[in-house]
């Protein structure tokens, strides 16, 4: 007989073969199906890349991942350049028409929140949509629906029909941003995921980059629309190229539609939201009226998670969560958004209304943020492996503190490099905080359940969003009505609680008076930085409980395993 030439082989590493082949029997398991959806595909002969979690790559998909990666990142942009876009332009939608469309500080709240809170509420069902009908054919549809909404939101006469059609946008990219990262994990290996999942997350700091300085040159020559239409040439050339270039994907099993959770979600999320938004318009949060409608919000979300749980095809599942590592990393994206998204929205005021910047100037100052972001995003990776997400993400949530804190220093006459300083740390936290927690988040489910995992970690990013525009945006307002009362005496009594809704609904009375609102003006900065230095400790609180859990839950630095590398070497040898 002839000896097997593994017989001299330990048993040790002959068991570490059979496993290797039995991993590699389980990663045949898809090929039945058509998963990657072309028929040149089907029945594949040609050479394809291994990856994990039970499919192989076709060889043609694997040499254009890179330029695949380029036009998902140009999805992308145009879903978070809508929400950067949108921030220089707030200060001119709220002033009178024709310039804008006279909105108050809650009706621009809610034109931010409309689209933030369709978006979170449709995203689980849409990754759903995205996993049984193809990846490529919803990033299509929601590209679509998302260039019709720019346009219509363009054309908008009222700040009603402003929120109404940002909804409309919000639609389309619920359908969007899943999918990108859902094809992102399909055509990527396990290994070169994080490398790509940094690229993909600095993708977000050029959108931040892009949208305020594009938005702000826009407003100095052109109406406030124009910061929505110009969405609809993006969305032409991204449609052009997916179809070129995307291949379509699914998941072979995947989960049933859950209508009722997404209606129990979105109606608890707005119930919350309107009662936080509307205690902080009327400054009173123990208003019968408020009380109830945040109470009904938290009852709706209370019942959404009961019925989740036990749903046999919830949209979330909540038994992720059981997974402390799971549950850490979700809660630093909520938590560092919410600081975020507030401070934003009140940092436009800042560097408009009391500074006197010009929209575009204001963009060009939020271009630290940005830079910092596509500096650090794609590197973050390196830090991790030397220090683990533990230490990374802590380190990350404290310097987001850090920056908050500063806005609680600054005045009217601070040096503006300071606070570009603050906007570039900002980033650089940002930076060290999005990328390894989505990795966590990505890699924690099964590679065909990607477009799940995408949006459950954008649902909790959106959502964060929105709770810190609406909670730190009603501190905001809550803060400055009551400095600014004092103040008011000399107004008609008509015109003074208008003239408290917001500092661009003073400085608006004040200018309307002439030499007689020159006093006005200065109480009006004096009560809008007395206010935005407690929405900024605030933010700052939020900031240092994130910086809690992941310390306390995220793990630290793996060990190197060296033995299991040099076992599947001497297997490959032996072969």
């Amino acid at each position: 007989m002839i000896p097997s030439p593994f017989a001299r082989v330990p048993l040790a590493l002959r068991s570490a073969r059979a496993r290797l082949c039995n991993d590699s029997a389980k990663e045949f398991k898809y090929e039945t199906v058509p998963y990657w959806n072309s028929p040149r595909l089907v029945g594949m002969t040609t050479p394809a890349v291994r990856a994990s979690h039970g499919s192989r790559i076709p060889e043609a998909v694997h040499r254009r991942r890179w330029a695949i990666l380029g036009v998902l990142m140009l999805s992308l942009l145009i879903v978070v350049l809508d929400n950067s876009i949108l921030n220089v332009a707030i200060k001119t939608i709220s002033t009178p028409a024709p310039t804008g469309l006279g909105a108050t500080q809650s009706q621009i709240e809610w034109a931010i929140n409309a689209y933030t809170l369709v978006f979170a509420g449709l995203l689980f069902t849409a990754g759903l949509i995205g996993d049984r009908l193809g990846r490529k054919k919803v990033l299509l549809g929601g590209l679509v629906v998302f260039g019709i909404g720019s346009a219509l939101a363009a054309e908008s006469g009222t700040p009603g029909e402003l929120i109404t059609f940002r909804a409309l946008m919000a639609l389309g990219a619920a359908f969007v941003m899943p999918a990108t990262l859902a094809v992102l994990m399909n055509v990527f290996e396990r290994e070169e995921q994080p490398k790509a999942i940094g690229i993909w997350a600095g993708g977000v700091g050029l959108a931040i980059a892009i949208g305020p300085i594009t938005g702000g040159a826009l407003l100095d020559h052109f109406w406030w629309g124009s910061v929505f239409l110009i969405n609809v040439p993006i969305v032409i050339i991204a449609l052009a190229l997916m179809v070129w270039l995307v291949p379509d994907s699914r998941d072979p099993k995947p989960g049933r539609l859950d209508p009722i959770g997404v209606v129990l979600s979105v109606v608890g999320l707005v119930l919350l939201v309107y009662g936080i938004i509307k205690g902080g318009e009327l400054a009173d949060f123990t208003d019968p009226t408020v009380l109830a409608t945040i109470v009904a919000g938290l009852v709706v979300l209370a019942a959404f998670v009961v019925f989740e749980k036990r749903s046999d095809h919830p949209s979330l599942d909540v038994t992720y969560f059981k997974n402390k590592v799971f549950s850490a990393a979700m809660a630093a994206i909520a938590l560092v958004f919410f600081a975020l998204m507030g401070v934003t929205f009140f940092s436009v005021f800042y560097t408009q209304s009391v500074r006197g910047y010009s929209p575009f100037q204001s963009g060009l100052l939020m271009l630290p943020l940005a830079a910092a972001q596509m500096i650090f995003a794609p590197r973050a990776r390196l830090l991790v492996d030397r220090f683990g997400n533990k230490a990374t993400t802590t380190a990350g949530l404290l310097l987001i503190a850090a920056t908050l804190a500063a806005f609680a220093g600054f005045e009217a006459d601070t040096p503006i490099w300071v606070l570009e300083v603050v906007f570039f740390l900002m980033g650089t936290g940002m930076a060290h905080i999005m990328t390894p927690t989505s990795v966590v988040i990505m890699q924690a489910l099964p590679r065909e359940k990607a477009g799940s995992a995408s949006a459950l970690s954008n649902t909790f990013r959106q959502v964060g969003g929105a709770l810190g525009i609406a909670v730190l945006g009603s501190v905001l307002s809550t803060s400055y009505r009551t400095g600014i009362e004092g103040n008011l005496g000399q107004l008609p009594a008509g015109l003074r609680d208008t003239a408290g809704e917001s500092i661009e609904a003073t400085l608006g009375i004040a200018e309307k008076l002439g030499p007689r609102g020159d006093a006005l003006v200065g109480s009006a900065n004096d009560a809008f930085l007395h206010a935005m230095h407690i929405t900024a400790l605030c933010g700052t609180g939020v900031a240092l409980i994130g910086a809690l859990v992941v310390a306390l839950f995220l793990p630290g630095k793996p060990p190197t395993p060296q033995e299991g590398k040099r076992e599947q070497e001497l297997v490959v040898a032996a072969e």
